[in-house]
C-alpha cells in the first residue's frame, strides 16, 4: 500500500493546521509525526487515513492499482487515546463486534488476541470496568489485529505502564513489518522503531496563518 500526498493542506475555518505537505508513505515502513502539542499532529494523521477530507491539495492510495478515497477505510485500522470503545460490551463482546466490520490477520482468533494482550482474566468483563490501560490495550488490539495494509496510531502509549509500553513494541516488531505504519507522537518510546520521522513544523507557515 502507498500513499501520497500532493500540497496537502487542511484548515479549520480561517485557520491553516498544515499546508504544502508533500509526503509519501510505502507499505513495510514505519513513519513517525512529531510536533508540539496542539500544533497539529492529529489532524494530519486523521486526513492522511481518510478520516478528515483536505481542504486543498490531494491524498492518493494504491495498493497496485488505486484505491478510491471512500474505500481507504477499509484498507486502515486506528488507534487514538480520544475514540471510545463500546463500555457497556464485554471484551470477547467488543472484539466480536468489531470482526463484523474488519477481518483479523491469518490465525487470530478473538480468544487468541485476548491472550497476546494479556487480558484474560477480564475476557467477559464490561469495558466500563476496565482501567485506563486496560482499555488502552483493548484499543490497540482491535488496530493491531486488524487485517488492513495501514496502521495508524496516535500517542498509541497513553495509560500504559511499563509492561504495557513493552507490549506495545512487542506487537508492532511481531505483527507490523510489512505494513504501513504511521505513529504520531512525542514520545521517542512510542516511534523509536519508525526509520522516517517528520515534523508538523514542517508544514506550518506563519505567513500562512489567516486566509487571505
Amino acid at each position: 500500500m502507498k500513499i501520497k500526498l500532493s500540497n496537502a493542506g487542511k484548515r479549520f475555518n480561517r485557520e491553516w493546521i498544515f499546508r504544502r505537505a508533500e509526503l509519501e508513505f510505502i507499505s513495510a515502513n514505519a513513519y513517525g509525526i512529531t510536533g508540539p502539542n496542539g500544533s497539529g499532529k492529529s489532524t494530519l494523521l486523521q486526513s492522511i487515513g481518510g478520516m478528515l477530507q483536505l481542504s486543498e491539495g490531494s491524498i492518493v492510495y494504491s495498493n497496485e492499482k488505486t484505491v478510491a478515497p471512500e474505500d481507504a477505510y477499509q484498507h486502515t485500522s486506528f488507534c487514538a487515546p480520544y475514540l471510545d470503545v463500546i463500555e457497556e460490551m464485554t471484551l470477547v463482546e467488543f472484539l466480536q463486534f468489531h470482526h463484523q466490520f474488519k477481518p483479523f490477520i491469518p490465525r487470530f482468533s478473538v480468544k487468541k488476541i485476548i491472550e497476546a494482550i494479556g487480558l484474560e482474566g477480564a475476557a467477559n468483563k464490561q469495558i466500563r470496568y476496565f482501567s485506563s490501560g486496560m482499555k488502552q490495550r483493548t484499543k490497540l488490539a482491535q488496530a493491531i489485529f486488524s487485517d488492513t495494509a495501514i496502521v495508524l496510531l496516535d500517542e498509541p502509549c497513553t495509560n500504559l505502564d511499563n509492561k504495557g509500553i513493552d507490549l506495545y513494541l512487542s506487537l508492532i516488531a511481531d505483527y507490523c513489518k510489512e505494513r504501513l505504519v504511521i505513529v504520531c507522537s512525542n514520545d521517542p518510546v512510542e516511534y523509536g522503531f519508525c526509520q522516517t520521522i517528520f515534523s508538523i513544523l514542517d508544514f506550518k507557515n506563519s505567513a500562512d496563518k489567516m486566509v487571505r
